[in-house]
């Protein structure tokens, strides 16, 4: 099964605000992408606010047929 597309979107911010996330994500190994989108599910839970679980993204090489 094939991951769902995600929103794309520009999002314009302050720079230090981008440094600061920016640094979180090297600290976390994360992407800044990964780091924002793991920020707001934080910040929706505490107010309360109810997410599906995120769809895991599929690594790895895909299995070979044993049909050759």
């Amino acid at each position: 099964m094939a991951t769902p597309p995600k929103k794309a979107f520009p999002l314009r911010l302050d720079p230090a605000l981008y440094a600061a996330i920016e640094r979180a994500a090297a600290g976390d190994l994360r992407s800044v992408n990964a780091e924002v989108e793991c920020l707001l599910r934080e910040a929706l839970s505490k107010r309360g606010v109810k997410l599906d679980a995120p769809v895991a993204a599929r690594r790895g090489r895909p299995k070979k047929d044993d049909t050759d």
